[in-house]
């Protein structure tokens, strides 16, 4: 039973993601998978809550990718592009910023994934700040929780008001070009020099 709600979600967040949240229905979702849309039913009680269990997991498997590369042995530079390069990498298929569609469809289901990205997010710029600090790359004078806040608000300002995802990740590319600017050391200047040709190889 629990395999085949793990597939349905599994092929319901391709397609939402693919096609997007309003586009696709239940139908679309059996039609894809060869199943009666009543073995859909058997699990979600609607198309809201099997969008909310498919945001869940997209959730998970982001902030699983972001905690495991910052677990690594990376420069607090490099560990933000390595992730740039995963959500570039997990959303090169896709045509409208899932973010943005959620917002407009499905505000209730919006507030709650931003209200845990937020936490999330808060986590992963707090720390990564505070390594860069240690590492010299970043000035030891800033507030980290301000530029932390700084950062994760531009960022999703980005995902909230822009329609295409193509334009969304250039834009966060820029994004963090700008916050590193703004919080690097010398040496820092130089590490962001060198990821940036990395990244446009």
């Amino acid at each position: 039973m629990k395999m085949m709600k793990d597939k349905i979600i599994s092929k319901a967040t391709d397609l939402f993601l693919k096609l997007g949240f309003k586009s696709i229905t239940m139908d679309d979702i059996a039609c894809e998978m060869c199943i009666s849309k009543k073995t859909i039913y058997k699990f979600f009680a609607n198309k809201e809550i099997l969008i909310e269990q498919s945001t869940d997991a997209v959730h998970k498997q982001v902030h699983g990718t972001i905690e495991k590369i910052a677990s690594n042995n990376h420069n607090a530079i490099e560990e933000n592009f390595m992730v740039r390069k995963m959500f570039r990498d997990m959303f090169v298929n896709l045509d409208t910023s899932p973010i943005y569609q959620l917002k407009k469809h499905y505000p209730a289901i919006y507030e709650n994934v931003m209200s845990k990205q937020l936490e999330e997010c808060n986590w992963f710029f707090t720390q990564n700040i505070e390594k860069g600090i240690q590492q010299g790359l970043y000035r030891n004078t800033i507030n980290v929780e301000t530029y932390a806040k700084f950062y994760y608000i531009l960022i999703f300002s980005i995902n909230e008001n822009t329609i295409l995802e193509k334009e969304t990740q250039q834009l966060e590319y820029e994004a963090l070009e700008y916050h590193t600017r703004a919080i690097a050391t010398p040496e820092g200047i130089k590490e962001l020099e060198n990821q940036l040709e990395k990244f446009n190889q």
